[in-house]
């Protein structure tokens, strides 16, 4: 391919700035441009280039602005002042069809792609989905951007030709073209350092005339029209360019602004050539900057670019903004303005006031982009749900027959069947991981000061072994040799809750009791502070659920309805299955909100099993403290066996003899002498001196018996009302919720079902289309969810 020849510089234009004048990071750019922009700003023009990205703008309004103005009224030396690229300039009109800028910045060398995007074909016909063509490759060098341009604009105007033809051509700009206009567009990605972020359209000038040799009669409607598809969007920010050399009256631009606008809340007006303006009507246009004439929300603005011997003289894009800056400085009656309309001199003022009106609409539109791309896919799947299938020789009653079978079966499933596949026994796994989870928010409380943590350990409870089996492992250290492969949910030592921390919350938690009396707000806090780890695990198990449902009854739809027609039907009744699945979920999550609630003021009748638990919880803490200051009982406790002591002891006594107990039997032995009978060796830590953190020990004991008996009733009540609302509940209503939804039983029934099961070469076409449409919304829809919107 041979390289296209190195442009020079028109005689409207002025050579490209070099990469100095915009990579300076140290806040040498101007509005979009600068670094010094808030991150915020800058994540929300990124997203919304991203938006632009995904194509999303064929069906969404996106933020954008677009530069319009009568031919010849210097929207293009405005653009190249923002920007800092060179457009193609030629005689008379020069922009013949959209030229969309995309720019970022980014941190990579400096480059620009240029693409072609199609929406019409050769003969003028819509696309169903836009065409995106790379024209040429990546250009590093800004000084190969005018021509790339130039060359790209007349491939769009010769569609039936190929692009490529026109890349590697030497032909003459002076050429006809087939088409004088076109609504398809060239599409620029420009991005370095120091580039702004921010998208704008360069748009055809409008025209008064038609050129003899180049043009048809259509041609001035067409540019207004095409003007007019991008200036009707709310969220096109309409930059008005005006020359000041021309009688104010005699521009179409701002009537055209001023039609779709009619408030000026989204046009910027742009006075141009000032230099230009015939001697002793300068002060004609002053009202404008006063915003007395014409006045607009944000203002008019005056610019001044270079001159024709500037631009022959090489002028720098750095000089010719100095020379403006002198220009508005020492030119009458410019520099005779107020202070307070200074500020709208200057290019400079223009881009920062630019700037931050985008900002400021990207920001205030990106909710309502949202709404609109929920309501576009809802819309576009409802069409896709429209489209015909394939006929029947009875659609009604074959319809009616599939949807009754279809639910008996949904109830059967339901209800459980006897498969490794089925829905009970796809729930139940993450039941089970519900209630470790549950179980696994224990409170971790250790019955020893925080300074001898990796001193002493505490030693798993005989009874939570027991009862628990493998769960009791929780909150129990696995750093001594006598809990071997015990598993412990991953914690770090912050989770741990030590005796001193206890009696220091009791303590400052203590008002006007008495001595040794601590208020019940202690046990409340620590109960609390698990509650408030229930909710997750409760959310975790109703949306996966909810997902293993949703993933289930698509699979029994596809089953019963994938054979009829086209698919029709069946995505029916999947999307109103799916409405139908989400408001029981949305039931279901009531109710387990509702549980928690009630599970926050502590409560419980079972006063036999809490207060076991407590007792059981009491003997622990202090049997483990005692552990460690007194080994000896401690371990004989632990040792003791009645079986064995009993076989010992009638070993050692001659025959004849009563046999003499000792040790823990003694003890349990006179205990029950005196009257205390049922007294187990895990109880006789209680009879042991007491402790000074003996406060401690019991709130720790009320807290974590309180724990035992509250996760067993809420493991229970959340997969019961699971099961109630969202397994259950799918079933009941189903059938009518179908035959409402569907309407085949209402008065236009036989009309639904004979759509219903319809085909046709065209419908499949524009299923296609939809599809397209749904994934670039869906795209567009997941770029935004990842910020939060």
């Amino acid at each position: 391919m041979s390289s296209p020849r190195s442009p020079t510089p028109s005689p409207n234009s002025f050579p490209p700035p070099d990469d100095s004048e915009f990579d300076d990071d140290t806040g040498g750019g101007v509005g979009l441009s600068n670094p010094q922009l808030s991150l915020a700003r800058r994540r929300t023009l990124d997203l919304v280039n991203r938006l632009h990205n995904t194509g999303v703008q064929v069906d969404i309004d996106l933020p954008q602005i677009a530069v319009i103005g009568n031919q010849s009224a210097g929207k293009s030396s405005l653009i190249e002042s923002i920007s800092g690229i060179t457009l193609p300039r030629a005689a008379g009109t020069c922009t013949r069809c959209p030229t969309e800028c995309r720019l970022s910045r980014s941190n990579t060398p400096w480059h620009c792609i240029v693409s072609l995007r199609f929406i019409r074909d050769a003969q003028g016909q819509p696309l169903g989905q836009a065409k995106n063509q790379i024209f040429g490759d990546i250009i590093y060098d800004k000084a190969r951007v005018e021509e790339r341009i130039r060359r790209a604009q007349r491939a769009i105007l010769n569609p039936s030709k190929p692009a490529k033809h026109f890349l590697d051509s030497e032909d003459d700009e002076v050429l006809s073209s087939e088409l004088s206009f076109s609504i398809n567009c060239v599409s620029l990605q420009i991005s370095g350092p120091g580039v702004a972020d921010l998208s704008f359209c360069d748009l055809p000038g409008l025209i008064a005339s038609i050129s003899n040799s180049r043009g048809g009669g259509n041609d001035i409607a067409f540019v207004e029209s095409l003007v007019t598809a991008y200036i009707k969007k709310q969220s096109c920010i309409i930059l008005l360019a005006v020359a000041c050399e021309t009688d104010f009256e005699n521009q179409g631009a701002h009537r055209l602004a001023k039609q779709y606008d009619p408030d000026g809340k989204r046009t910027i007006g742009v006075l141009t050539k000032p230099d230009r303006i015939p001697t002793g009507e300068e002060n004609n246009w002053l009202p404008f900057i006063r915003n007395e004439k014409e006045p607009l929300e944000n203002n008019w603005y005056c610019v001044k670019q270079p001159s024709s011997n500037d631009i022959k003289n090489n002028i720098t894009w750095a000089q010719a903004r100095q020379r403006e800056d002198e220009f508005f400085s020492m030119t009458a009656p410019w520099s005779e303005l107020d202070a307070m309309y200074q500020k709208y001199l200057r290019t400079a003022n223009l881009v920062e006031r630019l700037s931050s009106i985008l900002s400021d609409l990207i920001s205030k539109r990106l909710p309502q982009i949202q709404d609109e791309l929920e309501k576009s896919i809802i819309h576009t799947r409802s069409l896709l749900q429209l489209l015909p299938k394939a006929p029947a020789s009875d659609p009604r009653n074959e319809i009616s027959s599939l949807l009754h079978v279809f639910t008996s079966d949904l109830s059967r499933h339901v209800e459980g069947v006897p498969d490794e596949d089925g829905l009970l026994q796809a729930i139940r796994p993450a039941q089970e991981r519900f209630r470790r989870a549950i179980r696994g928010t224990a409170p971790n409380f250790r019955p020893f000061e925080s300074k001898d943590k990796k001193k002493k350990h505490l030693r798993r409870a005989s009874f939570l072994i027991d009862e628990e089996e493998e769960d009791g492992n929780d909150e129990f250290s696995e750093s001594e040799d006598e809990l071997g492969a015990a598993t412990t949910r991953k914690r770090g030592v912050a989770d741990k809750i030590y005796i001193d921390e206890v009696m220091e919350r009791a303590h400052r938690a203590r008002t006007r009791e008495l001595p040794g009396s601590y208020p019940f707000v202690v046990q409340q806090t620590f109960i609390k502070g698990v509650i408030r780890e229930w909710h997750s695990p409760s959310q975790i198990l109703c949306r996966t659920v909810y997902t293993i449902i949703s993933e289930h009854v698509n699979k029994l739809v596809e089953v019963h309805f994938h054979d009829f027609g086209q698919g029709h039907l069946e995505q029916r009744v999947k999307a109103i299955m799916q409405q139908h699945i989400k408001r029981c979920l949305g039931r279901t999550e009531e109710s387990i909100a509702w549980f928690i609630k009630l599970e926050n003021r502590p409560f419980s009748l079972n006063t036999h099993y809490l207060s076991d638990y407590k007792s059981k919880f009491l003997a622990h803490y202090k049997g483990s403290r005692e552990k460690y200051g007194r080994p000896n009982l401690m371990s004989l406790i632990n040792s003791y066996s009645p079986a064995s002591l009993t076989a010992g002891i009638l070993n050692k006594t001659p025959v004849g003899i009563p046999p003499q107990l000792t040790g823990i039997a003694k003890i349990l032995s006179g205990l029950a002498e005196i009257g205390l009978v049922g007294v187990k060796p895990e109880d006789l830590p209680k009879l042991l001196q007491a402790d000074e953190m003996e406060p401690a020990l019991t709130i720790m004991a009320d807290v974590r018996a309180y724990f035992q008996v509250a996760y067993k009733r809420f493991a229970d009540n959340v997969p019961l009302a699971i099961d109630y609302e969202l397994v259950h509940g799918i079933e009941r209503g189903v059938l009518p919720a179908l035959y409402s939804h569907l309407g085949i039983n209402g008065t236009d029934g036989i009309r639904i079902c004979s759509e219903l099961a319809m085909e046709s070469p065209q419908n499949s076409d524009k299923r296609a289309d939809l599809v397209k449409k749904l994934e670039r919304l869906e795209i567009a829809s997941s770029e935004l969810m990842c910020i939060g919107i």
